[in-house]
Order: structure tokens, then sequence, then C-alpha cells
């Protein structure tokens, strides 16, 4: 897991080729202006969801991991509330892992929870279990999803 904000991403972008894209997306895009749902931006190596919706609560979030995709969490005008625990180290199954959606959960609690400020990202990758809205109040976010292999 990687926490930052778009003015400091000289260093982070250069971990995956297909950052640069995503935090050109992020920072160019009206976010606020999206439509909630799916935006394209390079086909299914790099496509955004946006989010807006009320949190779950730490109560209700559930660790998930992703195989084929990386998560950028943004927070555009409300702030999320992010689990977080190693994959490696989830020991109880939730849903089973769904290849088409590339999605699973674990019943496990998370290890740390991390507020995402406005303006901020979490990065999560595949070895990066995370347990989005689990903030108690709205969410306002845009969820970047880079392919794993770019």
């Amino acid at each position: 897991m990687i926490l930052g904000n778009l003015a400091n991403i000289e260093t982070i972008q250069k971990a995956h080729p297909g950052f640069a894209a995503a935090f050109d997306f992020l920072r160019r895009t009206k976010l606020g202006d999206l439509p909630a749902g799916r935006v394209e931006i390079d086909g299914a190596r790099l496509f955004a969801v946006v989010n807006r919706r009320d949190g779950l609560g730490q109560a209700g979030a559930k660790l998930e991991i992703h195989k084929r995709y990386i998560d950028i969490q943004y927070s555009v005008s409300q702030p999320d509330v992010i689990g977080w625990k190693p994959t490696s180290a989830c020991r109880n199954a939730g849903k089973p892992f769904d290849t088409e959606k590339d999605a699973g959960t674990f019943a496990d609690a998370p290890d740390v929870w991390v507020k995402i400020p406005v303006g901020c990202f979490g990065i999560y990758f595949p070895e990066d279990a995370h347990a989005p809205l689990g903030s108690d109040g709205p969410i306002d976010k845009v969820i970047v999803k880079v392919a794993v292999d770019w």
C-alpha cells in the first residue's frame, strides 16, 4: 500500500508503467463532474470507477483483493477510511475469488485503518487486501484500475 497526494507523485509513478497515465487522468479531469460508474481511459489496461455513496463503516467494510488490477483510490470531495492487511496474512475466506470480476473477499479484520483525505490516494496492489468504504458518512471517490500486466 502507498499513501500519497497528487503534488508528490514523481517517485510513485515510476513504480508501474501505467501510473503516469493514471495520475494524469486524476490531475487533468474534473472529477467532481463525472457521473457515477465506469469511465474509460485506455481500454482494459486503465479505467476508472466513480463511487459516490454512503460508507459502510468499519464494521461493514470487507477486505477485498484483486489479481489483475492495482487500485488507486482517490478521495475527491469526501474522505474514505480504508482498512489494510497483507493478502498473505488473510486466513478467513469471504466471497470466493471471481476471476471475471477480479475480486474476492476475506472475513479477516484489517490490521490498520487509514483515512484517505480529500486530494489524497491509496494505492493497493494484489498483495494488499483492502477494505474500502470504511467511512460512516458520504464518500466521493474515484478508483483508477491499472492493469498489473501493462
